[in-house]
C-alpha cells in the first residue's frame, strides 16, 4: 500500500487545492487502470503522477498529467517501473521532504516548453532565484555547513584547436570538474571563440578525469551578493545559451558522473555521445532547488517533461543504455576521450 493518496481521474476536479495542501500534500496518485469516463481539463495547484498500467483510453489524460509510473513500456510519457505504487511513495516522500521546489519544477515543466529557449531559460531562473531565498534550501545549507572556496588554478578549460576543430577539456578532475565559478567563465570564453569565428566548424567538448561533471560545485552555493545579481549571472554569464546558439557544432562526449549541470549543459549540443560507465543524475530537488543550469530546458527537449520531472524528484541515477533508448543521449560507445 503507498502513503501517497490515490484517486481516480473523475475525482480530480473535487481535489482541494490551494497553498496550504500544496505544502502539506503536494503529490496526489490517479489511478489510469479502470475504465474511462469523463474528465474534464487538467489544472491543478499539486504534481499528480498517473499509475498504470494505462487502461485504453486514457492516454491524452496521461500526457496531461504531470507523469505516469506503469509496469510495462507505454511511451514517452510514461516511465516503466518495477513497482509502482512503491515508485509513487518515493516521489511522494520527495514532494513532501521539498514541496516548494517540487511544485515549482512541476509547473513550470507544464508550459516552459512552450517557450524559445532563452525565454525558457530567463523562466527556470527566476524560479531558481525565487527557491533560493525559500527555506527548503536555507536548511539545506546549514546541513552543509560553512564551507571555502575552491582555490583559484590556471587552467579549468584546456582549450586547443586542430585546423576548423575547437576542442574543449574541463579541467579540474581533483573536483570531478565541478561546474564553479572558475570553470563556467573559462567555457563560456572558449564557447564565445566559437561563436564569434565562423571558421570553427566543430567544437568538441570532454571532461579530464574519471568524471566528466559532478555538477555545480557545492562550496560556491549560496555566495552570490542578492538573488537578481544570481538571475543574472545564471543566465547572461552562463554557458547554456551560448551552447544552445552553437548546439549544431557542439559534440559532447560524457564519462562517469554527470550530475546537475554535468548533462542539463551538454543536453544542448547536437551529438552527445556516453560511455557505457556514464550515470546521470537531477539532485537538485533534495536541496530545495531545481535544474538552474539549463536543465528544465535542455533535458525535457530530449526526453519530455514527464521523464525529466521523475529524474528531478527521484534523483535516481540513470545508466547510459536507459539515456539512450529516452534519446536523452544519442549513442553510447566506448569511443570516449578522458
Amino acid at each position: 500500500m503507498t502513503t501517497v493518496p490515490i484517486v481516480a481521474p473523475a475525482d480530480l476536479p473535487e481535489l482541494p487545492a490551494g497553498p496550504g495542501t500544496v505544502l502539506t500534500e503536494p503529490l496526489v496518485g490517479i489511478d489510469l487502470r479502470g475504465a474511462v469516463t469523463a474528465v474534464g481539463p487538467v489544472d491543478h495547484d499539486r504534481i499528480l503522477v498517473g499509475i498504470g498500467p494505462v487502461h485504453p483510453g486514457w492516454e491524452p489524460l496521461a500526457a496531461d498529467l504531470d507523469l505516469t509510473l506503469v509496469p510495462t513500456a507505454a511511451g514517452p510519457d510514461t516511465v516503466t517501473v518495477e513497482n509502482p505504487h512503491a515508485t509513487l511513495d518515493i516521489l511522494g516522500r520527495a514532494a513532501l521532504d521539498a514541496p516548494r521546489a517540487a511544485t515549482v519544477l512541476a509547473s513550470l515543466l507544464r508550459w516552459s516548453g512552450t517557450l524559445a529557449v532563452p525565454a525558457a531559460l530567463d523562466a527556470e531562473s527566476f524560479a531558481y532565484s525565487t527557491l533560493l531565498g525559500g527555506p527548503e534550501f536555507a536548511a539545506w545549507l546549514d546541513r552543509r555547513g560553512p564551507r571555502p572556496l575552491p582555490p583559484e588554478v590556471a587552467e579549468p578549460v584546456r582549450v586547443t584547436r586542430d585546423g576548423p576543430v575547437l576542442h574543449l577539456e574541463l579541467n579540474r578532475p581533483e573536483r570531478r570538474n565541478a561546474y564553479g565559478r572558475q570553470l563556467r567563465d573559462a567555457l563560456v570564453d572558449a564557447l564565445d571563440v566559437a561563436l564569434l569565428d565562423p571558421s570553427v566548424r566543430r567544437v568538441e567538448l570532454t571532461g579530464a578525469g574519471p568524471a566528466f561533471c559532478a555538477g555545480g560545485d557545492l562550496d560556491e552555493f549560496g555566495t552570490t551578493p542578492d538573488l537578481a545579481t544570481a538571475h543574472l549571472v545564471r543566465t547572461r554569464a552562463g554557458a547554456a545559451r551560448p551552447l544552445h546558439a552553437l548546439r549544431e557544432r557542439v559534440a559532447v562526449r560524457l564519462h562517469g558522473a554527470c550530475v546537475g549541470a554535468g548533462i542539463e549543459l551538454p543536453a544542448f549540443a547536437g551529438h552527445l555521445t556516453a560511455a557505457p560507465d556514464t550515470v546521470i543524475r537531477l539532485p537538485e530537488i533534495a536541496m530545495g532547488l531545481i535544474p538552474g543550469a539549463g536543465g528544465t530546458v535542455s533535458v525535457p527537449r530530449r526526453i519530455g517533461r514527464h521523464r525529466t520531472l521523475y529524474l528531478a524528484l527521484t534523483g535516481h541515477p540513470l545508466d547510459a543504455a536507459t539515456a539512450r533508448a529516452w534519446g536523452l543521449v544519442d549513442a553510447v560507445t566506448t569511443d570516449v576521450a578522458r
